[in-house]
């Protein structure tokens, strides 16, 4: 059986911090535990843009971060945004 993964994608400040618009990773439980490994990816400054960001899971404001994350998730990464 194939392992399972779930896309993450990043939006402004979330995309320069890791560099890229999108990425595929193995599943994780939940989203403290996607944090913790993109934080150890790409480092300090995502770390950071991580700990302010919300987080959208198949559309779906995701406010529980160890609640399990569904199998095949599109995890969205929204920063703060400045203006209104």
């Amino acid at each position: 059986m194939a392992e399972s993964q779930l896309t993450v994608r990043y939006f402004a400040a979330a995309r320069a911090a890791a560099g890229t618009a999108e990425e595929t990773l193995a599943a994780v439980r939940s989203l403290d535990e996607l944090v913790g490994v993109l934080a150890a990816a790409h480092g300090e400054r995502l770390a950071h843009v991580l700990g302010i960001a919300s987080f959208l899971v198949d559309g779906t404001a995701w406010h529980d971060r160890l609640a399990p994350l569904p199998a095949g998730a599109t995890v969205d990464v929204l920063p703060p945004f400045a203006g209104g």
